[in-house]
C-alpha cells in the first residue's frame, strides 16, 4: 500500500502522523511511505531521518494525496485540504466529528474511509486517545495557573499559595485520564483539588493512588453551583466516546464563578463542557466573558510536539500496520478495534453517535463492507 503523511496545517500544530521507526516497520512489510518535506521537523525528526528509514520525500501535500491509498495525520483535515480527499481513500487521523457538521459531509460527499484515533476501542479502553489525553490533562493544570496571573487579566492567585496563604483550589469535571492527569499535576503543584465525576469506581481508584491533597465529589448541577465561587481553575474532561460533549456549566450558571478564574476545557474537540466554549488556537488561547477567562484550544499538545508526536505514533503505528497488510475491508471485519475507529464509509456515517448528532442517516459499517470495492 502507497501511505502518505502530509504535513499538518492547523494553526500551530506541530505534531506529524509518523516518526522513523514507523517508516520502518511499514517498509519492511512491503510498503510504501510518502512523507511531506519538513513535516517531522518541530518534532525533532527531520527529511533525512524519513529517508534512512526508507520513505520518499515529496514536495508538496497534492503529491500526497493524489497518489497515496492511506493518509496518516495527526488532526482532521483542514478546509484547505478537503479538495484533496479522494473516493476510496483511507484517512487515520483524530476527527472529533460530531461538533463538526461540514466536515462530515465533505467525508461523505468524497467517500473517504474515514477512521478516527478517538474513537477506535479495544478491550474498553481508548488507546489512541489516552496518549493525548495524558499530555493535555497534564498541561491544563500550567495553562490555567498561568493566566490566573494578574498580567493575563486573571485574579492573580499563585496555583501553590505561599506560606501563610492559601493555595489556588482547582475543579476537575471528569474522572477519566485527562482527569488523573490533571489531578496528579495540579496536587503537584499544590493545589487543592477536587475531582467531580459520576463513575464512583473510577473516582475510588483515584483517591487510592494520587495524593492527600485531591478529593472527589459527585458530579451534579447542584454539588457544581455550590462548589463554582469558591474554586479558581475549572478544567473540562469530560468524553463521551463519539458524542458531543454535554455542556455542564451554562450561561446562566457562569455568574457564580470567580471574576478572574479560568475555565479550561480539553473538551473543546468534541464540543466543549461549558456553554460559553468556542474553539481557540494556540495563537489566542483565551477569551474573557463575564469576567471569567476561556482557555479552550482545540489542540493542546500540538505545542509539545517533542513529546505528543511520539507518544502518539509509538500507539497508532500497530494500527496502520494491520490496516496497510491486509486492506481496509479485511482489516476492520478481522479487527473489532478498527471497526469500531470507523466513521466515515462509502459515503455513509458508520458511527451511530455522529450520525444523531447530525441527524443523518447511520448504516453499520458490516454493510458498506459489503459494498462492491469501486462504490
Amino acid at each position: 500500500m502507497k501511505i502518505g503523511v502530509p504535513k499538518e496545517v492547523k494553526t500551530r500544530e506541530y505534531r506529524v502522523g509518523m516518526i522513523p521507526s514507523g517508516v520502518e516497520q511499514l517498509v519492511a512489510s512491503g510498503h510504501l511511505v510518502y512523507i511531506e518535506k519538513g513535516a517531522g521537523e518541530k518534532s525533532g525528526f527531520f527529511d533525512s531521518d524519513y529517508a534512512e528509514a526508507g520513505a520518499s520525500i515529496v514536495q508538496s501535500p497534492r503529491e500526497i494525496y493524489a497518489q497515496c491509498e492511506m493518509i496518516i495525520k495527526v488532526k482532521e483535515p483542514q478546509p484547505e485540504e478537503y479538495d484533496l480527499l479522494k473516493p476510496g481513500q483511507i484517512l487515520f487521523a483524530y476527527l472529533h466529528l460530531a461538533p463538526v457538521p461540514e466536515l462530515t459531509g465533505v467525508l461523505q460527499e468524497k467517500k473517504v474511509i474515514a477512521i478516527a484515533y478517538e474513537t477506535l476501542q479495544e478491550n474498553g479502553t481508548l488507546p489512541l486517545l489516552d496518549p493525548m489525553s495524558q499530555i493535555a490533562g497534564e498541561v491544563a493544570p500550567l495553562v490555567g495557573g498561568y493566566f490566573l496571573s494578574a498580567h493575563n487579566h486573571g485574579s492573580g492567585v499563585l496555583i501553590s499559595g505561599a506560606t501563610g496563604v492559601t493555595p489556588a483550589r482547582v475543579l476537575i469535571i471528569g474522572s477519566g485520564t485527562v482527569a488523573k492527569s490533571a489531578a496528579k499535576v495540579a496536587a503537584g503543584m499544590g493545589a487543592d483539588v477536587l475531582i467531580m465525576g459520576r463513575n464512583r469506581s473510577s473516582m475510588v481508584r483515584l483517591e487510592e493512588t494520587l495524593p492527600a491533597n485531591i478529593s472527589t465529589v459527585y458530579s451534579n448541577r447542584y454539588n457544581l453551583e455550590k462548589i463554582l465561587p469558591a474554586v479558581d481553575i475549572v478544567i473540562g474532561a469530560v468524553y463521551i466516546t463519539g458524542e458531543k460533549t454535554p455542556q455542564l456549566i451554562t450561561r446562566e450558571m457562569l455568574p457564580l464563578c470567580k471574576k478572574g478564574s479560568i475555565l479550561v476545557d480539553v473538551s473543546i474537540d468534541q464540543g466543549g463542557c461549558f456553554e460559553t466554549s468556542r474553539p481557540t488556537t494556540h495563537e489566542n488561547p483565551v477569551f474573557e466573558v463575564d469576567g471569567v477567562l476561556h482557555y479552550c484550544v482545540t489542540n493542546i499538545p500540538g505545542n509539545y510536539p517533542m513529546t505528543s508526536t511520539q507518544a502518539l505514533a509509538n500507539a497508532t503505528i500497530k494500527y496502520a500496520r494491520r490496516i496497510a497488510d491486509l486492506g481496509w475491508r479485511e482489516a476492520v471485519m478481522g479487527d473489532q478495534a478498527i471497526y469500531s475507529g470507523v466513521n466515515v464509509a462509502g459515503g455513509f456515517v458508520t458511527n451511530e453517535p455522529v450520525a444523531q448528532t447530525h441527524g443523518i442517516e447511520y448504516r453499520e459499517l458490516r454493510d458498506i463492507v459489503d459494498l462492491p470495492p469501486d462504490y
